[in-house]
């Protein structure tokens, strides 16, 4: 099978139906039509077998959660998804492998309204890089550096399943089979916030989506607005597949672990009402986690406000693509 033959046979179905796109696979470029007064946002991901996956994990998931983590991206800018090219490199033609990722990649673009435009593909070790278009109105779009004193620090979800995947996988840490089978879902089929993205819009000042860890992950916001953060550990919701997990290996994982992707975000205190309004009109669960002081760096308190103290030996850093 060539080339084009694999593009068409696996990814062109369906494509160009939306009516957002002038045209889309077949040509040099895509196109798309714009929306006057709104600004196009903008992301990419790369995932590498071995790095970002494991050899063995099902193609249909791994097709899912190719888009997912991109439209995670969206999310965090509030943006409604347009469309998204595909850069494949397989190591040989295999019918079964590629079926099965291109559905579950196809299932979620229909689910979130995002047609596939475009893309190369070639010979090489594993490698999916997605690079997604959408949307938002001007004057939605958080940012990074918008965070404040006084800002009160908020995320969506519950978090610490998918690194307690990572960590039952590689065989540092054991659970029940029904907490297995939680940590697994959540690391291989994780749920994109765009919904609540859209809806935080004008709400949100400063957000970004949890995908290396909310230690790693909030110190980006800290790091563009040039302020400081306290964290209240407590009031961090994990995920119901920690339960019977030490608090190191909990903690770890709900403070430092990664694929989480959920939101975490800061807004003025005023705002608290409307946040948990619109959260509770999309029936997600959101919670407020800490506040935004003055000064830098991350302070992580305890139920009495005071320096928490951590299991020995627990270091808390987000994923480091090159640690």
């Amino acid at each position: 099978m060539g080339e084009f033959e694999l593009i068409w046979r696996y990814f062109a179905k369906d494509a160009g139906a939306d009516p957002r796109v002038v045209l889309g696979i077949g040509d040099d470029c895509a196109l798309l039509a714009p929306r006057a007064g709104f600004l196009t946002a903008f992301s990419t991901d790369m995932l590498v077998e071995g790095r970002h996956f494991y050899p063995d994990v099902d193609a249909q998931s791994l097709g899912h959660k190719a888009l997912a983590v991109n439209l995670s991206d969206l999310a965090a800018m509030g943006a409604t998804p347009l469309a998204f090219t595909l850069a494949l490199a397989v190591p040989a033609v295999e019918p079964a492998w590629l079926h099965g990722f291109s559905s579950g990649l196809r299932a979620t673009a229909e689910g979130f309204s995002c047609p596939l435009v475009g893309g190369d593909t070639t010979r090489g070790p594993r490698t999916i890089s997605i690079a997604i278009l959408g949307e938002v109105a001007a004057d939605r779009a958080p940012r990074r550096s918008a965070a404040q004193p006084g800002h009160d620090i908020w995320i969506s979800g519950r978090l610490g399943a998918a690194a307690l995947a990572v960590r039952l996988i590689d065989g540092q840490a054991e659970a029940t089979p029904a907490e297995r089978e939680a940590a697994l879902r959540a690391l291989n089929w994780p749920t994109p916030q765009v919904a609540l993205g859209q809806a935080l819009g004008g709400l949100a000042a400063a957000m970004i989506d949890i995908s290396d860890g909310l230690a790693g992950d909030l110190g980006h916001i800290l790091e563009r607005s040039g302020v400081g953060a306290e964290i209240w550990v407590d009031a961090v919701p994990a995920a119901a597949a920690l339960a019977t997990q030490d608090e190191a290996t909990r903690l770890g994982c709900v403070l430092a672990g990664g694929d989480d992707y959920e939101l975490c975000f800061t807004a003025p205190p005023e705002r608290r009402g409307a946040i948990l309004e619109v959260a509770g009109a999309l029936g997600l669960e959101v919670g407020r986690v800490g506040q935004i002081v003055a000064g830098a760096g991350l302070l992580y308190l305890d139920a009495r406000g005071r320096p928490y103290r951590f299991p020995d030996g627990l270091v808390l850093a987000g994923y480091e693509h090159f640690g």
